[in-house]
């Protein structure tokens, strides 16, 4: 289809794009002139691409259409116009041109909200549901047939910016891409909006932003986060007009602690806390809001409102003056409209906008190594001389308070911005490695390596999720509930502990004299490494940082190389938490350098790695030769799954299959060998083969079905090295489909059957979705434990029977750390994990993980 795209910003621009990736022809694009010589985004896009661009500053002049622009518009011949972002006013003589007419964006539930202001109304009057329309422009604009519609739930503490960012841009862009397909299908809704329950509220003006007090608590925080960031919400306060940014709701807990702040037509004086100024409604509930603007301009933590009056000027050195004209000439080739940066010249007053923010922190960053900026310490110190009187005291190592900074890296991914620390994380500072060394880390899904961009961004479990998919290729559902959920509930369960480690009083034989008290006590160890593996990249992590944590440590920890992603969310959360500076630390990087390091460092005085047998002996070497110090090891598997003919076969079935492909196989306890007595061997395996192949497998998004890709090993493979390894003589593959797409790594399920013993998979771990089955004679038991136990691993084991004297009997002979009956991969927090033989020693988990993290110190005292 021919399109013309009308509008301008970001959002435009990605809507271009997308239009253009779905196969229709852009046959001119339409925006607005350029500001200060900078081209708007999309027209930028659109110019790159030989685009024909139109950059009108008006298309009407007195409510009639410009003859030569109207002329201009028709000669591209466009059969649809779409608008995604436009403030301007377009004659109906264009919006009715094309063959197909034209659509519009707009940010709310139509016929709710229309206007100008709609994503702030919706937050002002408080809706628990918002959305956006894409509908059929006319001469209302915002009158016309809704095409089709999205909502979204509004969450307590939304902003115009995390609505606009977390749902209304990403799901705005692929809902106008989606109208323009139904378009050209011929299956486009027309539905006449109705007159019920529309509005026409008018763009908010400063004026009207003035807030009254008499209202409740979340009247005044609906108010004050639907002005945010513009016009603002505002009050007077001791002769000032104050404006309000950044609002939360409390919950009526305990009287926060502070300074009494009256605040004129309150029902309670304000109260400045170290968080921020609460205050109040006439229902006597509270909100906090965090920063504060004067109206010279000047914003400030809400928390320092009366130490304005101690932050008397520094006096500047003469190197700190040679600083200071160095940033007196970046602020003059920023703001090229100024003659002259005198010491209150305002940075925004003079016109600078948001991307001359980022380059300010840039170009100060190019200066000084001994302080990094964030954007907001620009948006509070407006002025040159209170900008340069901040970067001095920086520069000094004051503001040791200061937030942490975060160079993030930002995916849109999920119908979410998500955005991911990626340096080192050292004493509470995220920090680029020596040298400035990097390294890739790509998507399994997709074979896409992710870029490193700077900005910021709010954290939910939700994104901690998505980067977990996008790491490590795991199923978001999955991850949604297993790696991040069982992370939380360890992180909790383990808190609890805290005060809890104890030691004993023991009675010993009594000497000369007869008085004796011996008392033992539970120490921290004090640093610890813990190197952990790709398959739970999250859920590895909290398994023993939270126990190493709630001993009392502190904790190095090296992710996989290839999954470090969210190990780094997590040290940006625990610095937000408020844990001190240093006991955290994340170090991504290769095992040979950063794991190497660790285990041959005399400091650290206890390693946990989960990982393989082999890389694990080598740990334990380096560890023995370094300091001798304490290890636990999680190490390989291959668990043994008994399933006996008086078993609930249905549930037998349904658990051996979750044994084997639960996370793809790549899972340490998975059922690396089902032994099926023979009796009910080849029902077994019928069974299994129809549930797999109806109910395991994940779309590839290519018309087919198959499993994510079982092993990371892949990852920077060709597609011959790994045919030629999976039909090498190592690892068999039989009649598994290696299916390898230009989306991706897939792996099909496969199940082997009448597997013999001295076969290469009967005893080699295969971390992927692969069922190995043998059968047994009936009756035998023994016979089947003494296969099942002929390996020289011992992590998990498992066995199906309604029997519960034989339950029992082989229980307590499997040789292994954890047995299910009946049940399989149900681990939890408060059960200890860990395995026997070559699958290592030591727990994770329960009471049992914190003795891995102290050291036991016995007391006599003669008395």
């Amino acid at each position: 289809m021919k399109i013309a795209v009308i509008g301008q910003s970001l959002f435009g621009q990605e809507v271009y794009k997308e239009l253009r990736m779905d196969g229709h022809i852009i046959v001119g694009v339409f925006t607005i002139p350029d500001k200060e010589g900078k081209a708007d985004p999309l027209a930028k896009e659109a110019e790159k691409n030989g685009v024909p661009v139109f950059k009108f500053p008006r298309w009407r002049v007195k409510g009639q259409a410009i003859p030569e622009v109207v002329d201009l518009y028709k000669s591209i011949g466009a059969e649809l116009n779409v608008l995604p972002y436009c403030s301007q006013f377009i004659p109906m003589e264009v919006i009715d041109n094309p063959k197909y007419g034209s659509i519009i964006y707009h940010p709310s539930l139509l016929p709710r909200h229309r206007g100008a202001s709609a994503i702030n109304w919706t937050l002002i009057n408080g809706d628990k549901k918002g959305g956006f329309t894409v509908f059929w422009a006319d001469d209302g604009l915002d009158t016309g047939p809704i095409l089709l519609q999205k909502e979204c739930v509004i969450q307590p503490n939304d902003t115009v910016n995390t609505l606009y960012n977390r749902f209304l841009f990403p799901m705005g862009v692929k809902g106008m891409v989606e109208a323009v397909r139904l378009i050209a299908k011929g299956e486009a809704l027309r539905i006449q909006q109705p007159q019920e329950g529309a509005t026409y509220e008018g763009i908010q003006k400063k004026d009207n932003a003035k807030i009254n007090w008499n209202q409740s608590a979340e009247t005044l925080h609906n108010w004050i986060r639907g002005h945010d960031k513009v016009p603002g919400a505002w009050a007077d306060i001791n002769g000032q007009k104050i404006t309000f940014y950044a609002s939360t709701l409390l919950d009526n807990g305990s009287s926060p602690r502070g300074q009494l702040l009256e605040i004129p037509g309150s029902c309670r004086p304000g109260i400045v806390t170290k968080e921020g100024l609460v205050l109040f409604g006439n229902d006597g509930k509270a909100l906090l809001v965090r920063s504060l603007q004067f109206e010279d301009g000047k914003m400030i933590p809400a928390g320092q409102y009366f130490c304005l009056g101690s932050n008397a000027a520094v006096e500047l050195t003469e190197d700190e003056k040679k600083f200071a004209e160095e940033i007196r000439a970046v602020w003059k080739s920023i703001l090229t409209n100024v003659s002259q940066i005198e010491d209150l010249t305002d940075f925004f007053k003079s016109g600078a906008a948001s991307m001359d923010v980022v380059r300010l922190v840039e170009e100060v960053k190019l200066r000084t190594s001994s302080f990094q900026l964030q954007n907001e310490d620009i948006y509070m110190n407006t002025t040159f001389q209170n900008f340069i009187q901040m970067c001095v005291r920086k520069l000094r190592g004051e503001n040791d308070d200061q937030d942490l900074i975060v160079d993030y890296v930002e995916k849109d991914i999920n119908n979410m911005i998500v955005k991911i620390p990626h340096q080192l994380f050292i004493n509470g500072e995220f920090i680029d490695a020596e040298g400035g060394k990097t390294y890739t880390s790509m998507n399994p899904t997709d074979g896409t390596v992710r870029e490193m961009l700077a900005d910021l961004m709010e954290e939910h479990q939700e994104e901690l999720a998505t980067i977990e998919t996008i790491d490590s290729g795991a199923v978001y559902t999955l991850a949604l509930k297993t790696h991040v959920g069982m992370s939380i509930q360890t992180f909790r369960y383990f808190a609890g502990w805290c005060d809890k480690i104890q030691g004993s009083t023991i009675p010993i034989n009594q000497a000369r004299p007869n008085r004796n008290l011996t008392f033992t006590k539970k120490e921290p160890i004090g640093v610890c490494a813990i190197i952990i593996p790709w398959n739970y990249p999250l859920m590895m992590l909290a398994w023993k940082t939270a126990a190493c944590l709630a001993a009392g440590n502190t904790v190095v920890l090296k992710p996989a190389q290839v999954t470090p992603l969210t190990a780094l969310k997590f040290a940006e959360l625990s610095a937000r938490a408020g844990i001190p500076k240093g006991v955290v630390n994340i170090l991504p990087g290769s095992g040979a350098v950063v794991g190497q390091h660790l285990s041959d460092h005399p400091d650290v005085r206890k390693l946990g790695f989960t990982g393989s047998t082999e890389i694990g002996k080598h740990i334990m070497k380096s560890c023995a030769v370094s300091n001798v110090k304490k290890v636990s090891l999680e190490l390989g598997g291959k668990s043994p799954l008994i399933i006996f003919s008086d078993c609930d076969i249905d549930k037998a079935v349904r658990m051996g299959i979750s044994s084997v492909f639960f996370n793809k196989g790549e899972n340490c306890i998975a059922a690396g060998r089902i032994f099926v007595e023979d009796s009910i061997h080849d029902q077994f395996v019928k069974r299994v083969v129809c549930s797999a192949s109806d109910s395991e497998r994940i779309g590839d998004g290519s018309g087919g079905a198959s499993m994510v890709i079982f092993c990371r090993w892949l990852n920077g493979c060709t597609k011959d090295q790994i045919a030629l390894y999976c039909c090498s003589e190592k690892f068999v593959m039989g009649n598994g489909k290696l299916c390898i797409l230009p989306s991706g790594f897939f792996f099909e399920p496969t199940v082997f059957t009448d597997v013999q013993d001295h076969m290469y998979i009967a005893k080699e771990e295969s971390f992927g979705p692969i069922m190995i089955i043998s059968k047994f004679r009936s009756g035998d038991v023994d016979d089947v434990l003494r296969r099942a136990n002929a390996t020289e691993y011992g992590l998990a084991s498992g066995v199906f029977t309604q029997d519960i004297s034989k339950a029992l009997y082989v229980s307590e002979r499997l040789n292994a750390g954890t047995v299910f009956v009946n049940t399989y991969n149900k681990t939890d927090v408060a059960s200890p994990f860990g395995g026997f033989k070559q699958s290592g020693f030591g727990k994770d988990l329960g009471q049992e993980a914190l003795n891995e993290y102290l050291r036991i110190k016995a007391v006599t005292i003669e008395y």
